[in-house]
């Protein structure tokens, strides 16, 4: 699909329904195309400057705007929902949701019958084009997939992937940023202790993070051949990544991750 013809209601635009507005502009989607509803509409004005048409009404919101991402809360989600359903036409409008653990069974349950419907999990990476985003669906074919992926591939890499795995994956993909952003804050928090101001500790960490990365991702290689590379014999690597697996580095990010999964899982 053509991203000057994507056009597409964000409705509930909160933290992340902002990262999806910004990155669809940044991608190259029509800042006319887009609709960006809040009750308060207040915290939306800098959309309104760029072009992005910004309303508190959702059923209006959505009147020309074929793709209807919902970006509310999982409790709102039906509140929204009733107050779209009649003004959704499965011929016309794809609905997306973003809220954790809400099925696309439930959302069928609440809008006319053979809506194209897609669970997504993006991350606030969406702000800068860098989002994971993980996908499933139900009643969409060809044509709505590739609405949805071209949407989505505006925010980063996109992952289509069963229904039953869109728990795991907002917990790998949402969550994760989080985990991330911890173990950032406190290599940063090492490197001050051992002499660097905050600045410069911030660049190097945040450096050596995207190199990491894209050691992974660009040579296709597993997390511990690249650590053999520098875990030389009686090293300072093997030294401190010891220390920290005495301490449970790595069962305690295991359990934070399984612990995070079980919360969605008692939630829903």
């Amino acid at each position: 699909m053509i991203k000057d013809e994507l056009t597409a209601a964000v409705v509930g635009c909160g933290n992340l329904g902002m990262a999806l507005i910004n990155g669809l502009i940044e991608s190259g989607v029509t800042p006319s195309g887009l609709t960006a509803t809040r009750r308060h509409t207040e915290g939306l004005a800098h959309f309104s400057g760029k072009g992005v048409t910004v309303t508190a009404d959702n059923r209006t919101a959505i009147e020309k705007r074929r793709v209807i991402i919902l970006s509310v809360k999982p409790y709102n989600v039906d509140i929204i929902l009733s107050e779209i359903a009649g003004g959704i036409d499965p011929k016309r409008h794809i609905v997306v949701s973003v809220a954790t653990g809400i099925t696309t069974a439930h959302l069928a349950a609440l809008l006319p019958e053979g809506t194209p419907l897609f669970r997504a999990m993006p991350n606030t990476a969406a702000d800068v084009g860098k989002s994971l985003t993980c996908v499933s669906h139900m009643h969409a074919g060809p044509a709505e997939i590739d609405v949805v992926n071209t949407v989505f591939s505006a925010l980063g890499k996109v992952i289509f992937i069963e229904e039953e795995l869109m728990d795991a994956a907002t917990v790998m993909g949402a969550c994760g940023i989080a985990y991330v952003m911890r173990f950032i804050r406190a290599m940063v928090q090492g490197g001050i202790e051992i002499g660097f101001d905050a600045e410069t500790a911030g660049a190097i960490v945040q450096q050596t993070v995207m190199g990491a990365a894209a050691l992974l991702i660009e040579r296709g290689a597993h997390p511990e051949s690249e650590i053999d590379k520098v875990t030389t014999p009686k090293g300072c690597t093997i030294a401190g990544l010891n220390e920290m697996e005495h301490h449970g580095f790595s069962s305690a990010l295991i359990k934070g991750i399984t612990t995070s999964y079980e919360k969605i899982d008692s939630d829903t």
